[in-house]
């Protein structure tokens, strides 16, 4: 059970209100936003399928999930999420790195930390060197929606 990175890459102009309502409830609600869903969830993949002319996704792995939460992970009130913090409020000892193990095993899941104060979702940077295709084509056909598999690394990389 894989865990998918989202990220939307287009913005507001032209979205279908059931589109919008879909993105909302991912809560990628503006551009440069990444949240993170268990493939195991019910009806993420319907959702997923219903936004992807709006995003990109694929799996994060365990070096690229550790860098995104402890450079874009934010508490309420803008603080950074910490290793300190996750050990004294989630019982973690390893603080980020045994946060990012339970939720690559499925033992949690990052938008129910909201309860705790964890806002359930990234900001990012555009990527550092652009995109290397259009954002209106798909990225089996060499533009940047849609699936991408492990290749969603990069992009992460270049937008911490």
């Amino acid at each position: 059970m894989p865990l998918y990175v989202l990220v939307r890459i287009r913005g507001q102009a032209d979205v279908h209100p059931d589109t919008e309502k879909t993105l909302h409830l991912l809560r990628l609600r503006r551009r440069y936003t990444a949240a993170l869903y268990h493939s195991s969830l019910p009806g993420i993949e319907k959702m997923i399928k219903k936004a992807e002319n709006w995003l990109t996704w694929g799996e994060i792995d365990r070096e690229t999930l550790i860098a995104l939460l402890s450079t874009r992970g934010r508490l309420q009130g803008d603080k950074p999420l910490t290793s300190e913090w996750a050990a004294i409020n989630l019982g973690l000892p390893g603080g980020i790195y045994d946060l990012a193990d339970k939720l690559l095993a499925g033992e949690m899941h990052y938008h129910k930390l909201q309860e705790k104060g964890v806002k359930p979702f990234f900001r990012l940077h555009p990527p550092r060197g652009g995109f290397k295709g259009s954002i209106k084509i798909h990225y089996k056909m060499g533009g940047e929606l849609g699936y991408r598999g492990p290749d969603i690394n990069r992009l992460i990389a270049k937008m911490l």
